[in-house]
């Protein structure tokens, strides 16, 4: 198994277009509404999972009677509908992970999704939260490339960890070398590659790359 897309119930209009990744992506995973989205999106739903409480009866018989697996929970339980997506995911062991409509909805669950990228890189996974106008990732210290996407062209490098060690780029318009940044700094906001490719790293922490685009009107 290499990629697996799981799509939450954030809002529709901050979602791609799922259609762009139907050929990269192996297995797709909804939670809640979105098993909705993947399947009014013309993509074969293998897994859907939730309390489906966003959903009106037809829509969760439409989701059921369209995905190859259908997994129900109570509305009150421990874990959220994206968690439990995500545990299915895990069970994948999927090379890179998805998540689209996490985000542009409830801050709460927004800044909790983020967070979630730290327990799946603790488990050695690649995952990247996707939207309409960012793409969002987070590593670990030691040296990372990075491509040019003209989808998303700025890039900015923010602290997950209460400090960054050490950081320097190169292949960007605005190069630093061996500097530390804190929660709070805005040094390393909005910056570009010169090539299509460039290089960032840093000896201790942990940083967020965050790829994005003026907001589209």
């Amino acid at each position: 198994m290499k990629k697996v897309a799981v799509v939450a119930a954030g809002p529709e209009d901050q979602i791609p277009s799922l259609d762009n990744y139907k050929q990269e992506i192996d297995r797709w995973i909804g939670a809640d509404r979105g098993a909705l989205t993947i399947i009014r999106s013309g993509i074969h739903l293998d897994i859907a999972i939730g309390d489906f409480d966003s959903l009106s009866t037809a829509e969760k018989e439409e989701v059921k009677n369209n995905s190859d697996l259908f997994l129900s929970f109570p509305v009150e339980k421990d874990e959220t509908d994206l968690e439990l997506a995500l545990l299915q995911a895990i069970e994948l062991f999927p090379k890179q992970l998805f998540l689209f409509g996490v985000t542009g909805g409830r801050l709460d669950h927004q800044m909790a999704s983020v967070q979630l990228l730290y327990t799946l890189r603790k488990k050695s996974i690649k995952a990247t939260i996707v939207d309409r106008n960012n793409s969002i990732e987070l590593f670990f210290s030691g040296e990372h490339r990075v491509e040019k996407d003209k989808k998303y062209p700025y890039i900015s490098f923010i602290p997950f960890s209460k400090e960054v060690i050490g950081i320097s780029l190169e292949g960007f318009y605005y190069k630093l070398s061996n500097k530390n940044i804190y929660w709070g700094s805005t040094r390393c906001i909005s910056n570009q590659l010169n090539a299509e490719t460039g290089t960032f790293s840093f000896k201790e922490g942990i940083l967020l790359v965050i790829k994005s685009r003026d907001v589209l009107i």
